[in-house]
């Protein structure tokens, strides 16, 4: 086992930086084994809340600079607070850094975070893009956090988004995924056929609007709900509580198979291929691509180590969810179309548990779905979420 292998660095090597002896991910209070995922951690709020007149990044300036400058409000996260739908805030994250000088990081929405619209962005000191940790990096975190939507209820220790470290590691090149594909089947459709997947910047990812036998091929998210009543703000630490039709509207299949996205709209959607990696890769959604139209795909667009696959390739694909938002435009959106790409990059080793859902997993090998916080219907299939939950494999996974 090389602990400089290139990649994506693996759970129990984010185990090592936790609990070795020369700790880089530092936190007053404990790190739970819960919070290490295949290929990433889960961050966790801190005490307090500064609600914001404008996004930000630090460049030259502190953090803390920053927020006295555009600060509106100091909130406490103690006994819950309340995230209003468009308002900005800055939380300081619990856990901080103390990187190796050849360790950067990338940052992402949970899924859960991304299937209630809530946007939600990592900072750290001198940081002059969003969502990057640089290497060598040592300091404090901090989540830009916008609920685009639903008024929403969080509380110290409530985890949003989750950090990857890297070492090295390009994606891996379209000719290197190609190689892949020959060995390892990346897609199936629902007939859990084999299918030819399309390679070009990435695994081609399209949209499902034929329901493959249900009425659904959407959720869509309803709007206009202030005056904000703080009772009805969506706890995210409810789990099958809330009622569907109270937050979201229902698109059904159409005889046409397509869909008009309105501008401002968020939508759940399905993936139409069921896509796998393998243990010994994790995955990204590329979150928008100008040529693929006027929409964002994918707040959260991490996929771990085994997704849509198991540990030994038992699992015939798994359907992904499509957070897709139009932008400026109405867009008419066609079964098939293109709406993303998947980067897949390679594991600087094989982790020691890889997703599934032995362990908890929420939304593994079901259909159309939304996130965890609402009442499953009859009426409602599920569809797989990249970050959910994991499956510990035997020890001889183990690299």
């Amino acid at each position: 086992m090389d602990p400089l292998a290139t990649g994506i660095l693996p759970s129990q090597i984010i185990r090592s930086y936790i609990f070795g002896d020369t700790r880089r991910i530092i936190s007053p209070v404990p790190i739970d084994d819960s919070q290490i995922q295949p290929a990433s951690i889960d961050l966790r709020l801190g005490h307090e809340a500064f609600q914001v007149s404008a996004s930000f990044l630090p460049g030259h300036a502190t953090i803390g600079k920053k927020i006295n400058d555009l600060l509106i409000r100091k909130i406490r996260l103690d006994d819950s607070a309340v995230f209003e739908p468009r308002s900005v805030f800055i939380v300081p994250l619990i856990e901080s850094l103390r990187l190796p000088s050849d360790v950067s990081g990338r940052a992402n929405p949970k899924s859960t975070t991304g299937r209630l619209d809530i946007f939600t962005r990592l900072i750290t000191e001198t940081a002059t893009e969003f969502e990057s940790v640089p290497k060598g990096y040592s300091g404090p975190l901090y989540l830009e956090v916008v609920s685009r939507t639903f008024p929403v209820r969080v509380r110290t220790g409530m985890k949003l988004n989750q950090l990857r470290f890297i070492r090295g590691n390009p994606p891996t090149s379209d000719g290197r995924l190609a190689k892949l594909a020959e060995k390892v089947n990346l897609a199936y459709d629902d007939d859990e056929s084999p299918i030819d997947p399309r390679i070009e910047r990435g695994l081609s990812v399209s949209v499902d609007l034929q329901g493959n036998g249900s009425s659904i091929i959407a959720y869509k998210a309803k709007r206009g709900m202030h005056p904000i009543d703080l009772d009805k703000a969506i706890d995210l630490e409810k789990v099958d509580w809330y009622n569907v039709g109270d937050f979201w509207e229902v698109v059904p299949v159409s005889v046409t198979r397509d869909h008009t996205l309105q501008p401002g709209d968020f939508y759940i959607l399905a993936s139409r291929e069921r896509i796998r990696v393998p243990p010994t890769y994790a995955a990204e959604m590329v979150p928008f691509d100008p040529s693929f139209g006027e929409f964002r795909v994918h707040y959260a667009g991490f996929f771990d180590p085994g997704f849509g696959f198991g540990i030994e390739g038992e699992i015939p694909g798994t359907k992904a969810v499509l957070e897709v938002r139009a932008h400026e435009l109405p867009i008419l959106l066609e079964d098939g179309q293109l709406v993303g790409k998947l980067i897949y990059h390679k594991m600087a080793q094989t982790p020691d548990k890889v997703y599934g859902r032995s362990i908890g997993s929420s939304y593994q090998q079901q259909g159309l779905a939304l996130s965890k916080q609402f009442k499953r219907g009859a009426s409602s299939g599920q569809i797989a979420s990249p970050q959910d939950a994991i499956l510990a494999p035997p020890q001889l996974v183990r690299s």
